[in-house]
């Protein structure tokens, strides 16, 4: 059977939306693309579109497909206008085979029509967002509070006498925990600092373990409920936090991606590798949620502000390899304004109050911690 590449339905199965924002076909665009095993809507969108993100007003106007979502390896993609001018890319039709047939005297020739039939490898289904990347921090790692924290149960040990257990081991938690009901088990990490105020964003909470109810507590008695570990991703220590599994849990049916509010700007505080730096597909954490007016699948764009230079005696110097002397001696004018040049663009998936968590779709050079995150409509500024 042959098999389209199919962009994952998670993202995709929604009615066309209005769009705000206007296409911007990159000067250097081709008029035609040959698709390629691995590419994604994101990155061929990329090669016609100044706003990848913006894919579905490239592809909603195809006559030619009903599902633009769906395309081979092989297909030859062209950059069109439509009557009004607005640009869109179909997929070239492939040529008819025409065989003409022998016919006997007298009688007109015949033509024979027969589509030519795509011969292809089975192909594998490629998504535009890699759900398998970001399920994880979706599903289960999460930024609680203090306050959050000091709410949930805890893991007071188990049934070996041990202060750490793996899978099938017994759990007791401080709770009248529901029978049958599963559980997941939390290791709360290290408080994050927002760089720039110095307030806490809040604690990076890790997933070591889901479980099950199998015995009720009585804690008005003081006795604990009973886990049973079905799965232990690391040590389930004395002190871990339980939470139902599925509570803050639940994927979204889709996500829509949209320029970011133009007021957003923050900075890139933290990493899922706890690198310095990272890369594209990368989870990063950024200093801004939903109180900065932050939605889930706003689209971000990364900068970072080019090495400050000063003017010497001796010519222009950067700044932080210049002498001490000369830093000191150097007055503010002879200091330039450096730019802010763009690196790449994020994806936001998931927002807290103060914090949210997007995923790097595109970068030309390592990202780092505290590099500028930007609407893109501040690209050029």
């Amino acid at each position: 059977m042959i098999k389209k590449i199919i962009l994952s339905a998670s993202f995709f199965t929604l009615p066309w939306l209005s769009f705000a924002d206007e296409l911007q076909i990159n000067e250097e665009a081709p008029q035609t693309y040959i698709v390629e095993e691995g590419d994604t809507l994101w990155d061929i969108s990329s090669i016609f579109l100044e706003q990848p993100w913006l894919w579905p007003q490239l592809w909603r106007l195809n006559p030619e497909i009903s599902n633009p979502h769906l395309i081979y390896p092989g297909d030859v993609l062209r950059l069109v206008y439509d009557e009004q001018g607005e640009p869109q890319l179909i997929v070239e039709q492939e040529p008819v085979v025409t065989e003409v047939v022998e016919a006997k005297p007298r009688v007109k020739p015949t033509i024979k029509l027969s589509p030519q039939l795509r011969k292809q490898m089975k192909k594998e289904p490629i998504q535009t967002l890699p759900l398998n990347v970001i399920a994880p921090y979706m599903q289960y790692d999460h930024l609680l509070t203090q306050a959050e924290i000091d709410e949930l149960p805890h893991v007071l040990g188990n049934d070996d006498g041990q202060k750490s257990g793996i899978d099938n081991h017994k759990l007791y938690v401080n709770d009248d925990l529901e029978v049958g009901k599963s559980y997941a088990i939390y290791h709360v990490g290290a408080e994050i600092i927002d760089p720039e105020t110095e307030l806490p964003l809040g604690f990076d909470v890790k997933l070591t373990g889901t479980a099950q109810a199998i015995r009720a507590g009585d804690m008005a008695n003081r006795r604990p409920s009973t886990l049973l570990v079905n799965s232990a991703n690391r040590e389930i220590r004395s002190g871990n936090v339980v939470m139902p599994i599925n509570e803050g849990q639940l994927l979204p049916s889709f996500f829509t991606m949209q320029t970011a509010d133009e007021s957003i700007r923050g900075i890139i505080v933290k990493s899922s590798s706890d690198g310095r730096e990272f890369g594209k597909l990368e989870v990063i954490m950024i200093n801004r949620g939903s109180d900065d007016m932050v939605k889930v699948g706003d689209i971000l764009s990364i900068k970072r502000q080019s090495p400050a230079i000063v003017e010497t005696r001796n010519g222009p110097e950067y700044k932080k390899t210049a002498s001490r002397w000369t830093r000191m001696s150097t007055s503010d004018e002879a200091e330039y304004n450096m730019p802010e040049e763009s690196l790449g663009h994020v994806m936001v998936f998931k927002v807290y109050e103060n914090a949210s968590m997007a995923l790097i779709m595109r970068t030309s050079k390592p990202i780092r911690l505290q590099d500028v995150v930007v609407s893109p409509a501040q690209e050029e500024m």
